[in-house]
Protein backbone atom coordinates (compact mmCIF):
# COMPACT_ATOMS: atom_id res chain seq x y z
CA UNK A 1 0.00 0.00 0.00
CA UNK A 2 2.74 2.40 0.81
CA UNK A 3 4.15 1.54 -2.74
CA UNK A 4 1.25 2.46 -4.43
CA UNK A 5 1.02 5.73 -2.48
CA UNK A 6 4.15 6.73 -3.39
CA UNK A 7 3.80 5.61 -6.98
CA UNK A 8 0.65 7.82 -7.05
CA UNK A 9 2.38 10.66 -5.25
CA UNK A 10 5.23 10.61 -7.91
CA UNK A 11 2.58 10.40 -10.78
CA UNK A 12 0.90 13.52 -9.12
CA UNK A 13 4.03 15.35 -8.99
CA UNK A 14 4.75 14.78 -12.04
CA UNK A 15 1.72 15.29 -13.84
CA UNK A 16 1.54 18.81 -12.09
CA UNK A 17 5.04 19.50 -13.09
CA UNK A 18 4.16 18.88 -17.11
CA UNK A 19 1.34 21.10 -16.42
CA UNK A 20 3.49 24.10 -14.84
CA UNK A 21 6.01 23.46 -17.64
CA UNK A 22 3.29 24.08 -20.04
CA UNK A 23 1.73 27.15 -18.93
CA UNK A 24 5.38 28.36 -18.80
CA UNK A 25 6.20 27.66 -22.35
CA UNK A 26 2.33 29.28 -23.55
CA UNK A 27 2.96 32.10 -21.56
CA UNK A 28 6.85 32.75 -23.26
CA UNK A 29 5.18 31.95 -26.89
CA UNK A 30 2.33 34.60 -26.39
CA UNK A 31 3.11 37.65 -28.09
CA UNK A 32 3.65 40.76 -26.35
CA UNK A 33 1.53 43.46 -25.79
CA UNK A 34 2.26 46.36 -27.70
CA UNK A 35 1.89 50.06 -27.18
CA UNK A 36 -1.83 50.99 -29.70
CA UNK A 37 -2.35 54.74 -29.69
CA UNK A 38 -5.66 56.23 -30.76
CA UNK A 39 -4.49 56.63 -34.31
CA UNK A 40 -3.20 53.61 -35.00
CA UNK A 41 -6.47 51.91 -33.12
CA UNK A 42 -8.31 53.31 -36.08
CA UNK A 43 -5.84 53.09 -38.70
CA UNK A 44 -6.46 49.48 -37.53
CA UNK A 45 -9.99 49.36 -37.63
CA UNK A 46 -10.12 50.37 -40.81
CA UNK A 47 -7.48 47.94 -42.54
CA UNK A 48 -9.21 45.07 -40.68
CA UNK A 49 -12.90 45.74 -39.81
CA UNK A 50 -14.98 43.24 -42.48
CA UNK A 51 -17.69 45.87 -43.09
CA UNK A 52 -15.28 48.57 -44.72
CA UNK A 53 -14.03 45.40 -47.05
CA UNK A 54 -18.15 45.08 -48.08
CA UNK A 55 -18.15 48.14 -48.85
CA UNK A 56 -15.52 48.64 -50.69
CA UNK A 57 -16.54 45.32 -52.91
CA UNK A 58 -19.88 47.10 -53.20
CA UNK A 59 -18.06 50.23 -55.08
CA UNK A 60 -16.27 47.55 -57.74
CA UNK A 61 -19.33 46.01 -58.13
CA UNK A 62 -21.40 49.17 -59.04
CA UNK A 63 -17.70 49.77 -61.23
CA UNK A 64 -18.68 47.15 -63.17
CA UNK A 65 -22.35 48.61 -63.65
CA UNK A 66 -20.90 51.31 -65.28
CA UNK A 67 -18.99 49.22 -68.20
CA UNK A 68 -21.87 47.26 -68.85
CA UNK A 69 -24.11 50.25 -69.25
CA UNK A 70 -21.68 51.10 -71.71
CA UNK A 71 -21.82 47.74 -73.85
CA UNK A 72 -24.82 49.15 -74.51
CA UNK A 73 -23.14 51.67 -77.61
CA UNK A 74 -21.49 48.60 -79.36
CA UNK A 75 -23.02 46.79 -81.70
CA UNK A 76 -24.09 43.33 -81.25
CA UNK A 77 -22.86 40.66 -83.48
CA UNK A 78 -24.20 37.12 -83.25
CA UNK A 79 -23.66 34.07 -85.00
CA UNK A 80 -24.88 30.65 -85.60
CA UNK A 81 -24.20 27.35 -87.16
CA UNK A 82 -26.41 24.52 -87.18
CA UNK A 83 -26.57 20.91 -88.56
CA UNK A 84 -29.35 18.44 -88.61
CA UNK A 85 -30.84 15.51 -89.99
CA UNK A 86 -34.68 16.06 -90.44
CA UNK A 87 -38.15 15.60 -92.54
CA UNK A 88 -38.66 17.98 -95.57
CA UNK A 89 -42.45 18.08 -95.41
CA UNK A 90 -44.35 21.74 -95.30
CA UNK A 91 -47.60 22.77 -95.57
CA UNK A 92 -49.75 25.96 -95.67
CA UNK A 93 -50.50 27.54 -92.31
CA UNK A 94 -49.74 30.30 -89.89
CA UNK A 95 -48.31 29.74 -86.49
CA UNK A 96 -47.84 32.75 -84.11
CA UNK A 97 -44.82 33.62 -82.94
CA UNK A 98 -43.12 30.98 -80.52
CA UNK A 99 -40.44 28.43 -79.96
CA UNK A 100 -41.18 25.03 -79.81
CA UNK A 101 -41.96 24.21 -83.43
CA UNK A 102 -38.85 24.64 -86.05
CA UNK A 103 -39.88 26.61 -89.04
CA UNK A 104 -39.52 24.58 -92.55
CA UNK A 105 -38.80 26.66 -95.66
CA UNK A 106 -39.36 25.19 -99.23
CA UNK A 107 -42.38 24.24 -100.88
CA UNK A 108 -45.25 22.34 -99.80
CA UNK A 109 -44.89 18.86 -101.50
CA UNK A 110 -48.41 17.52 -101.03
CA UNK A 111 -46.85 14.28 -99.29
CA UNK A 112 -46.17 13.33 -96.18
CA UNK A 113 -42.96 11.64 -96.48
CA UNK A 114 -40.90 10.51 -93.55
CA UNK A 115 -37.37 10.27 -95.02
CA UNK A 116 -34.23 12.29 -93.81
CA UNK A 117 -31.80 14.68 -95.20
CA UNK A 118 -29.42 16.84 -94.23
CA UNK A 119 -29.49 20.20 -93.28
CA UNK A 120 -26.96 22.84 -92.23
CA UNK A 121 -26.83 27.18 -91.50
CA UNK A 122 -24.10 29.10 -90.80
CA UNK A 123 -24.72 32.74 -90.33
CA UNK A 124 -24.08 36.60 -88.90
CA UNK A 125 -26.13 39.03 -87.73
CA UNK A 126 -24.98 42.96 -87.01
CA UNK A 127 -27.29 44.96 -85.21
CA UNK A 128 -26.89 48.16 -83.88
CA UNK A 129 -28.52 51.29 -82.67
CA UNK A 130 -27.12 54.38 -84.25
CA UNK A 131 -29.46 57.12 -82.03
CA UNK A 132 -32.03 56.29 -78.96
CA UNK A 133 -32.69 59.51 -77.87
CA UNK A 134 -30.86 59.64 -74.56
CA UNK A 135 -31.89 56.46 -73.31
CA UNK A 136 -28.57 54.92 -72.83
CA UNK A 137 -26.40 57.49 -71.78
CA UNK A 138 -29.49 58.20 -69.13
CA UNK A 139 -28.48 54.26 -68.70
CA UNK A 140 -25.11 54.55 -67.78
CA UNK A 141 -25.88 58.15 -66.04
CA UNK A 142 -27.97 55.56 -63.56
CA UNK A 143 -25.21 53.14 -63.48
CA UNK A 144 -22.23 56.10 -62.35
CA UNK A 145 -24.70 57.06 -59.63
CA UNK A 146 -25.45 53.91 -58.25
CA UNK A 147 -21.39 53.84 -58.25
CA UNK A 148 -21.59 57.19 -56.38
CA UNK A 149 -23.75 55.67 -54.27
CA UNK A 150 -21.64 52.95 -53.30
CA UNK A 151 -18.70 55.45 -52.61
CA UNK A 152 -20.68 57.22 -50.35
CA UNK A 153 -21.46 54.52 -48.35
CA UNK A 154 -18.18 53.25 -47.87
CA UNK A 155 -16.71 56.32 -47.00
CA UNK A 156 -19.95 56.89 -44.58
CA UNK A 157 -18.62 52.97 -43.40
CA UNK A 158 -14.83 54.30 -42.62
CA UNK A 159 -16.59 56.97 -40.93
CA UNK A 160 -18.53 55.05 -38.67
CA UNK A 161 -16.02 52.52 -37.97
CA UNK A 162 -13.29 54.88 -37.23
CA UNK A 163 -15.49 56.79 -34.90
CA UNK A 164 -16.66 53.59 -32.68
CA UNK A 165 -12.95 52.59 -32.72
CA UNK A 166 -12.16 56.10 -31.21
CA UNK A 167 -15.03 55.52 -29.11
CA UNK A 168 -14.05 52.13 -27.95
CA UNK A 169 -10.45 53.63 -27.17
CA UNK A 170 -11.57 55.83 -24.86
CA UNK A 171 -14.12 54.12 -23.48
CA UNK A 172 -11.31 51.86 -22.40
CA UNK A 173 -9.14 54.75 -21.12
CA UNK A 174 -11.96 55.77 -18.83
CA UNK A 175 -12.32 51.85 -17.53
CA UNK A 176 -8.32 51.92 -16.57
CA UNK A 177 -8.77 55.40 -15.17
CA UNK A 178 -11.67 53.65 -13.23
CA UNK A 179 -9.29 50.93 -12.01
CA UNK A 180 -6.57 53.64 -10.89
CA UNK A 181 -8.82 55.19 -8.69
CA UNK A 182 -10.50 52.38 -7.43
CA UNK A 183 -7.03 50.58 -7.00
CA UNK A 184 -6.21 53.58 -4.74
CA UNK A 185 -8.86 53.22 -2.36
CA UNK A 186 -8.47 49.32 -1.66
CA UNK A 187 -4.73 50.82 -0.58
CA UNK A 188 -6.33 53.19 1.49
CA UNK A 189 -8.74 50.67 2.80
CA UNK A 190 -6.17 48.08 3.20
CA UNK A 191 -3.94 50.96 5.54
CA UNK A 192 -6.90 51.63 7.47
CA UNK A 193 -7.57 47.61 8.30
CA UNK A 194 -4.21 47.38 9.54
CA UNK A 195 -4.12 50.78 11.75
CA UNK A 196 -7.46 50.12 13.06
CA UNK A 197 -6.64 46.12 14.15
CA UNK A 198 -3.21 47.58 15.66
CA UNK A 199 -5.65 50.09 17.83
CA UNK A 200 -7.94 47.24 18.41
CA UNK A 201 -5.22 44.31 19.40
CA UNK A 202 -4.19 47.34 22.18
CA UNK A 203 -7.60 47.59 23.21
CA UNK A 204 -8.08 51.40 22.40
CA UNK A 205 -10.54 51.22 19.97
CA UNK A 206 -13.58 48.15 19.78
CA UNK A 207 -13.78 45.32 17.74
CA UNK A 208 -16.76 46.79 15.85
CA UNK A 209 -14.16 49.08 14.02
CA UNK A 210 -11.92 46.51 12.80
CA UNK A 211 -15.19 44.71 11.34
CA UNK A 212 -16.28 48.27 9.68
CA UNK A 213 -12.85 48.69 8.60
CA UNK A 214 -12.89 45.13 6.87
CA UNK A 215 -16.33 45.92 5.64
CA UNK A 216 -14.60 48.96 4.01
CA UNK A 217 -12.44 46.92 2.36
CA UNK A 218 -14.18 44.11 1.29
CA UNK A 219 -16.40 47.46 -0.56
CA UNK A 220 -13.23 48.97 -1.96
CA UNK A 221 -12.30 45.50 -3.38
CA UNK A 222 -15.68 44.63 -5.16
CA UNK A 223 -15.50 48.53 -6.77
CA UNK A 224 -12.18 47.47 -7.97
CA UNK A 225 -13.21 44.16 -9.18
CA UNK A 226 -16.19 45.91 -11.14
CA UNK A 227 -13.39 48.38 -12.63
CA UNK A 228 -11.56 45.70 -13.78
CA UNK A 229 -14.46 43.92 -15.41
CA UNK A 230 -16.01 47.16 -17.23
CA UNK A 231 -11.59 47.14 -18.54
CA UNK A 232 -11.78 43.87 -19.56
CA UNK A 233 -14.81 44.26 -21.36
CA UNK A 234 -14.00 47.94 -23.00
CA UNK A 235 -10.50 46.43 -24.74
CA UNK A 236 -12.73 43.61 -25.96
CA UNK A 237 -14.62 45.65 -27.41
CA UNK A 238 -11.65 47.71 -29.12
CA UNK A 239 -10.23 44.68 -29.94
CA UNK A 240 -12.92 43.59 -32.09
CA UNK A 241 -12.23 46.70 -34.11
CA UNK A 242 -8.52 46.64 -33.98
CA UNK A 243 -8.56 43.01 -35.04
CA UNK A 244 -6.16 41.29 -32.39
CA UNK A 245 -6.00 39.61 -29.06
CA UNK A 246 -7.13 41.97 -26.27
CA UNK A 247 -4.33 40.97 -24.27
CA UNK A 248 -2.50 42.16 -26.94
CA UNK A 249 -3.70 45.99 -26.27
CA UNK A 250 -1.79 48.19 -24.18
CA UNK A 251 -3.01 52.18 -24.62
CA UNK A 252 -0.59 54.72 -25.00
CA UNK A 253 -2.18 58.79 -24.75
CA UNK A 254 -0.75 60.87 -22.24
CA UNK A 255 -2.53 63.65 -23.55
CA UNK A 256 -5.75 62.03 -22.42
CA UNK A 257 -5.22 62.70 -18.75
CA UNK A 258 -4.96 66.23 -19.36
CA UNK A 259 -7.45 68.81 -20.31
CA UNK A 260 -7.42 69.40 -23.71
CA UNK A 261 -7.21 73.25 -25.06
CA UNK A 262 -9.98 75.16 -25.81
CA UNK A 263 -10.48 74.41 -29.59
CA UNK A 264 -11.05 77.31 -31.96
CA UNK A 265 -14.92 77.27 -33.32
CA UNK A 266 -15.66 74.31 -35.55
CA UNK A 267 -17.92 75.32 -38.93
CA UNK A 268 -20.37 72.78 -39.06
CA UNK A 269 -22.27 71.97 -42.98
CA UNK A 270 -24.52 68.90 -42.60
CA UNK A 271 -23.72 68.67 -46.66
CA UNK A 272 -20.29 67.43 -45.98
CA UNK A 273 -21.22 64.80 -43.36
CA UNK A 274 -20.89 61.31 -44.52
CA UNK A 275 -24.28 60.25 -44.11
CA UNK A 276 -25.86 63.53 -45.67
CA UNK A 277 -23.38 62.96 -48.66
CA UNK A 278 -24.67 59.22 -48.92
CA UNK A 279 -27.89 60.01 -48.72
CA UNK A 280 -27.94 62.40 -51.39
CA UNK A 281 -25.96 60.30 -53.65
CA UNK A 282 -29.29 58.14 -53.09
CA UNK A 283 -31.26 61.00 -54.04
CA UNK A 284 -29.33 61.27 -56.79
CA UNK A 285 -29.75 57.44 -58.14
CA UNK A 286 -33.14 57.79 -57.80
CA UNK A 287 -33.12 60.58 -60.00
CA UNK A 288 -31.46 58.60 -62.55
CA UNK A 289 -33.56 56.00 -62.51
CA UNK A 290 -36.36 58.09 -62.98
CA UNK A 291 -34.31 59.80 -65.97
CA UNK A 292 -34.51 56.04 -67.94
CA UNK A 293 -37.89 55.92 -67.31
CA UNK A 294 -38.25 58.98 -68.98
CA UNK A 295 -36.05 58.21 -72.07
CA UNK A 296 -38.36 54.65 -72.79
CA UNK A 297 -41.20 55.67 -74.83
CA UNK A 298 -39.45 56.49 -77.80
CA UNK A 299 -39.42 54.16 -80.98
CA UNK A 300 -36.14 52.28 -81.09
CA UNK A 301 -34.02 52.39 -84.31
CA UNK A 302 -31.79 49.02 -85.27
CA UNK A 303 -29.27 49.05 -88.27
CA UNK A 304 -28.93 45.39 -89.68
CA UNK A 305 -26.69 43.65 -91.26
CA UNK A 306 -26.78 39.61 -91.84
CA UNK A 307 -24.76 37.09 -94.36
CA UNK A 308 -25.53 33.14 -93.89
CA UNK A 309 -25.22 30.21 -95.96
CA UNK A 310 -27.40 27.29 -95.96
CA UNK A 311 -27.02 23.68 -97.85
CA UNK A 312 -30.23 20.99 -97.56
CA UNK A 313 -30.37 17.37 -98.99
CA UNK A 314 -33.87 18.04 -100.40
CA UNK A 315 -34.80 18.66 -103.79
CA UNK A 316 -37.84 21.09 -105.04
CA UNK A 317 -39.00 18.42 -106.68
CA UNK A 318 -39.41 16.18 -103.20
CA UNK A 319 -36.29 13.85 -104.59
CA UNK A 320 -33.53 13.72 -101.68
CA UNK A 321 -29.91 13.56 -102.20
CA UNK A 322 -27.77 10.84 -100.80
CA UNK A 323 -24.78 10.11 -98.65
CA UNK A 324 -23.53 14.13 -97.04
CA UNK A 325 -25.28 16.38 -99.32
CA UNK A 326 -26.75 19.20 -97.31
CA UNK A 327 -23.70 19.07 -94.61
CA UNK A 328 -22.07 21.91 -96.15
CA UNK A 329 -23.98 25.25 -96.33
CA UNK A 330 -23.46 26.09 -100.25
CA UNK A 331 -26.38 28.51 -100.68
CA UNK A 332 -25.43 32.03 -99.91
CA UNK A 333 -27.60 35.15 -99.09
CA UNK A 334 -26.73 38.59 -97.54
CA UNK A 335 -28.60 41.66 -96.24
CA UNK A 336 -28.98 44.52 -95.13
CA UNK A 337 -32.17 46.49 -93.45
CA UNK A 338 -33.36 48.98 -90.78
CA UNK A 339 -35.94 47.80 -88.50
CA UNK A 340 -38.06 50.41 -85.94
CA UNK A 341 -39.55 49.01 -82.81
CA UNK A 342 -42.08 50.71 -80.78
CA UNK A 343 -44.04 50.40 -77.94
CA UNK A 344 -47.67 51.73 -78.32
CA UNK A 345 -48.87 50.11 -75.77
CA UNK A 346 -46.45 49.96 -73.01
CA UNK A 347 -47.43 54.20 -72.27
CA UNK A 348 -49.75 53.19 -69.62
CA UNK A 349 -47.15 50.73 -67.27
CA UNK A 350 -44.76 53.22 -68.22
CA UNK A 351 -46.97 56.19 -66.62
CA UNK A 352 -47.07 53.96 -63.46
CA UNK A 353 -43.50 53.17 -63.25
CA UNK A 354 -42.81 56.73 -63.15
CA UNK A 355 -45.40 57.80 -60.50
CA UNK A 356 -43.48 54.87 -58.79
CA UNK A 357 -40.40 56.58 -58.75
CA UNK A 358 -41.42 59.82 -58.77
CA UNK A 359 -42.90 58.25 -54.88
CA UNK A 360 -38.86 57.25 -54.52
CA UNK A 361 -37.28 60.59 -55.80
CA UNK A 362 -39.75 62.38 -52.99
CA UNK A 363 -39.15 59.88 -50.10
CA UNK A 364 -35.39 59.34 -50.66
CA UNK A 365 -35.46 63.61 -50.43
CA UNK A 366 -37.37 63.69 -47.12
CA UNK A 367 -35.04 61.34 -45.82
CA UNK A 368 -32.09 63.66 -46.79
CA UNK A 369 -34.25 66.63 -45.11
CA UNK A 370 -34.73 64.63 -42.12
CA UNK A 371 -30.84 63.22 -41.77
CA UNK A 372 -30.16 66.95 -42.21
CA UNK A 373 -32.48 68.29 -38.58
CA UNK A 374 -31.08 65.23 -37.02
CA UNK A 375 -27.54 65.84 -37.27
CA UNK A 376 -28.45 69.53 -36.42
CA UNK A 377 -29.56 68.51 -33.56
CA UNK A 378 -26.63 66.17 -32.48
CA UNK A 379 -24.31 69.15 -33.44
CA UNK A 380 -26.41 71.05 -30.91
CA UNK A 381 -26.21 68.15 -28.31
CA UNK A 382 -22.53 67.69 -28.89
CA UNK A 383 -21.69 70.74 -28.15
CA UNK A 384 -23.54 71.09 -25.41
CA UNK A 385 -22.65 68.23 -23.73
CA UNK A 386 -18.94 69.43 -24.40
CA UNK A 387 -19.47 72.58 -22.76
CA UNK A 388 -20.86 70.82 -20.18
CA UNK A 389 -18.10 68.39 -19.55
CA UNK A 390 -15.51 71.11 -19.33
CA UNK A 391 -17.61 72.60 -16.38
CA UNK A 392 -17.34 69.65 -14.83
CA UNK A 393 -13.62 68.72 -15.00
CA UNK A 394 -13.22 72.18 -13.97
CA UNK A 395 -14.69 71.25 -10.83
CA UNK A 396 -13.40 68.04 -9.63
CA UNK A 397 -9.82 69.13 -8.66
CA UNK A 398 -11.58 71.61 -6.57
CA UNK A 399 -13.64 68.28 -5.40
CA UNK A 400 -10.45 65.81 -5.16
CA UNK A 401 -8.46 68.49 -2.75
CA UNK A 402 -11.11 68.95 -0.82
CA UNK A 403 -12.38 65.09 -0.05
CA UNK A 404 -8.02 64.54 0.49
CA UNK A 405 -8.40 67.01 2.83
CA UNK A 406 -11.38 65.72 4.91
CA UNK A 407 -10.02 62.10 4.27
CA UNK A 408 -6.56 63.23 6.17
CA UNK A 409 -8.60 65.11 9.13
CA UNK A 410 -10.86 61.92 9.94
CA UNK A 411 -7.57 59.94 9.76
CA UNK A 412 -6.11 62.55 12.41
CA UNK A 413 -9.09 62.66 14.60
CA UNK A 414 -9.55 58.73 14.72
CA UNK A 415 -5.94 58.24 15.64
CA UNK A 416 -6.32 60.96 17.82
CA UNK A 417 -9.36 59.54 19.55
CA UNK A 418 -11.89 62.50 18.37
CA UNK A 419 -13.61 60.43 15.60
CA UNK A 420 -15.06 57.40 14.82
CA UNK A 421 -14.72 54.66 12.42
CA UNK A 422 -17.89 55.68 10.11
CA UNK A 423 -16.25 58.90 9.48
CA UNK A 424 -12.97 57.75 8.32
CA UNK A 425 -14.70 55.32 6.11
CA UNK A 426 -16.83 58.08 4.59
CA UNK A 427 -14.43 60.12 3.75
CA UNK A 428 -12.49 57.61 1.91
CA UNK A 429 -14.77 56.42 0.05
CA UNK A 430 -15.19 60.01 -0.77
CA UNK A 431 -11.89 60.67 -2.18
CA UNK A 432 -12.16 57.46 -3.87
CA UNK A 433 -15.27 58.96 -5.69
CA UNK A 434 -13.65 62.14 -6.01
CA UNK A 435 -10.84 60.52 -8.07
CA UNK A 436 -13.09 58.61 -9.90
CA UNK A 437 -14.86 61.41 -11.03
CA UNK A 438 -11.95 63.80 -11.95
CA UNK A 439 -10.79 60.75 -13.92
CA UNK A 440 -13.81 60.41 -16.19
CA UNK A 441 -13.92 64.70 -16.04
CA UNK A 442 -10.74 64.76 -18.08
CA UNK A 443 -11.91 62.18 -20.70
CA UNK A 444 -15.03 63.25 -20.53
CA UNK A 445 -13.98 66.30 -22.44
CA UNK A 446 -12.39 64.48 -24.46
CA UNK A 447 -15.20 62.29 -25.25
CA UNK A 448 -17.48 65.59 -26.23
CA UNK A 449 -14.94 66.75 -28.36
CA UNK A 450 -15.28 63.12 -30.23
CA UNK A 451 -19.01 63.69 -30.35
CA UNK A 452 -18.26 67.20 -31.91
CA UNK A 453 -16.36 66.13 -34.39
CA UNK A 454 -18.38 63.12 -35.28
CA UNK A 455 -21.74 65.63 -35.23
CA UNK A 456 -19.35 67.52 -37.77
CA UNK A 457 -18.37 64.64 -39.93
CA UNK A 458 -14.94 64.71 -39.87
CA UNK A 459 -12.85 63.32 -36.44
CA UNK A 460 -9.01 63.74 -38.09
CA UNK A 461 -9.05 66.92 -36.04
CA UNK A 462 -10.00 65.44 -32.80
CA UNK A 463 -7.03 62.71 -34.06
CA UNK A 464 -4.49 65.27 -34.45
CA UNK A 465 -4.98 66.83 -31.37
CA UNK A 466 -5.05 63.42 -28.98
CA UNK A 467 -1.88 62.83 -30.98
CA UNK A 468 -0.06 60.00 -33.06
Amino acid sequence: MQKQRRRCGFSVTVAVGLMLFTNLIGQAQQAPATPLSIGQAVDSALRNYPAVSVSQEQVNAAAAGIDLARTAYLPRVDSLAQFNRATRNNTFGLLFPQGVIPAISGPVLGTNNFGTVWGSAVGTLVTWEPFDFGLRRASVSAAAAARTRSEATLKRTQFDVAAAAADAYLTLAAAQETVRAAQAGVDRAEVLVRSVRALVDAQLRPGADASRAEAELAAARTQFSRAQQATEVARAVLAQFVGVDPAQITLVAPKLLQLPPSPAEAQFNTATNPIAVEQNAAVEQAKAQLSILDKSYYPRFFTQGSAYARGTGARVDGTRLGGVNGLAPDVQDYAVGLSVTFPILDLPSIRAKQASQSAIVRSETARYQQITTDLTARWNQASAVLEGSRRIAADTPVQVSAANAASQQASARYQSSLGNIVDVADAQRLLTQAEIDDALARLGVWRGLLGVAIAAGDIQPFLNEVGP
